[in-house]
């Protein structure tokens, strides 16, 4: 019997309440459909509320810091995936796959070494930064530049996945479709946002939903490419966002005459992508797999982006080895049965720069959530948190650099140097019950505060493990 194809769709900043099944407000019928013939897993958990780190947690199976990807800042290297990791597509790829990356990379620029093709994707048509214009792109085509050609990004994206698995139809494959949209720039066609301003929404949301609505577009023709090439039935399909959704807007990139924010619903969860409450880090998952019957077209379970790597692997028979450790769970045998022998406990921290364990971190066990929240102050472009001149310079030089590599990544060849910020002391830890607060609105820590103590010294532990790890190997990558 011929392997299971995997296509694994990954959006950008898109949150549970830009499904259309939990918000009547944008139109995603084909997400809604596949979600009908599959299941939606309701807490699943990306591995980072920001897209580099999460990213590299799906392709290792890993946690972000082990793998050397702990920011978004590509112009510092920082979003880089180190050299000593296997990601799954070089798995893949090993077991006779042909592998490809269709849109956003954003683990590893600059310097090939880091980029699709040296990290196991064979084909590779997108681009290598956070976020690119959806007009006025410059795409890399394998080792190769191409300019836009004015078509709209997402239609060229699922136009370019459309003629992978036209080329690949007859053997196995995995592919990743890596939208940009939802992400900023917020551009799409008139007609597409004028639906939605008709509503009442601003421009900066009508535009979203118009981004999210075309995207929705380009998967159901992905879905009915796999039904006319008829390889549907042998073809598990996922799809997920790397983050929850962004309620700013990046300072360089507002337009001059809108200063709107991008806030809008998300089913009541607290905060928003760059933080680790369940608004930042608790994303959308649609599984659809052939000839296996869900309990449900729902799941409770508890996922997390490092588990798919061994599930994956399982589903279509291959064997995994590595001398890294793994931090996922093979999940196969709870997305069937809702069981699992072994409740997992899930970490997160991110900040800017350099992980510190006393700033925006969070671990989840059992229904329990503990949560060290953000230093008051520390988010962001905070020039007063630079350690010198010096370091705010860089800040400056950094976004100059930002802009010209979205612009022409041939401009840009060298990474800058990461800037030194000031330490603060951490916020009291909070805890929350998710299992009747998934809203985080009841810190209960004052009433449990031997197990506050108990988790808070487990995430500090998780913490010096993970970037022992990472500062070991720091020279390679």
């Amino acid at each position: 019997m011929k392997q299971k194809n995997i296509v694994l769709i990954v959006a950008d900043d898109m949150g549970y309440g830009d499904l259309g099944m939990f918000n009547p407000s944008v139109r995603t019928p084909n997400l809604d459909q596949l979600a009908n013939q599959g299941v939606c897993l309701r807490q699943h958990y990306t591995a980072s509320p920001i897209c580099s780190p999460a990213r590299a947690a799906l392709l290792t199976g890993r946690y972000p810091h082990r793998t050397g990807a702990i920011t978004q800042h590509e112009i510092h290297g920082l979003d880089r995936i180190g050299l000593h990791e296997t990601t799954i597509a070089d798995i893949f790829k090993r077991a006779g796959y042909k592998t490809g990356l269709i849109g956003k990379w954003h683990n590893g620029t600059f310097d090939s070494r880091f980029e699709p093709n040296a990290r196991g994707f064979e084909e590779f048509v997108g681009f290598c930064g956070g976020w690119s214009d959806y007009y006025k792109y410059k795409l890399k085509i394998n080792q190769k530049y191409q300019a836009s050609n004015g078509e709209y990004l997402t239609d060229l994206l699922t136009s370019e996945s459309i003629n992978f698995i036209k080329r690949h139809k007859s053997q196995p494959f995995f592919l990743q479709i890596a939208y940009s949209a939802p992400h900023s720039p917020f551009q799409a066609p008139a007609e597409n946002v004028n639906y939605y301003l008709n509503k009442g929404f601003n421009r900066v949301v009508a535009t979203t939903y118009a981004m999210i609505e075309i995207m929705d577009h380009g998967i159901g023709n992905v879905m009915h490419a796999l039904n006319d090439f008829k390889i549907e039935d042998n073809t598990i399909v996922l799809f997920t966002s790397d983050n929850g959704p962004a309620f700013f807007n990046p300072p360089y990139m507002l337009e001059p005459e809108d200063n709107t924010l991008n806030e809008r619903f998300n089913c009541g969860y607290k905060g928003a992508k760059g933080y680790v409450e369940e608004g930042g880090i608790r994303v959308p998952m649609i599984i659809r797999y052939p000839e296996h019957k869900f309990l449900n077209n729902f799941s409770d379970g508890l996922f997390h982006f490092t588990d798919w790597l061994p599930t994956l692997t399982r589903m279509v028979g291959i064997e995994y080895q590595s001398e890294l450790k793994l931090d996922g769970y093979d999940v196969f045998d709870l997305l069937f049965s809702n069981a699992r022998q072994e409740e997992p406990r899930q970490f997160w921290q991110w900040n800017f720069y350099y992980p510190y364990i006393g700033t925006n971190a969070a671990m989840r066990e059992g229904k329990w959530k503990l949560l060290r929240p953000t230093i008051s102050g520390t988010r962001f472009f905070n020039k007063e948190l630079y350690a010198s001149d010096e370091d705010v310079n860089i800040l400056k030089d950094f976004l100059t650099e930002e802009i010209k590599h979205k612009e022409d990544p041939e401009k840009v060849k060298n990474i800058l140097p990461v800037p030194k910020l000031l330490l603060l002391p951490p916020e009291p830890p909070q805890l929350y019950n998710l299992e009747i607060d998934p809203h985080e609105s009841n810190d209960l820590s004052a009433q449990y505060p031997d197990r506050v103590a108990n988790m808070l010294s487990q995430l500090e532990n998780w913490f010096e493990n993970v970037e022992a790890e990472r500062l070991q190997s720091v020279e390679k990558y």
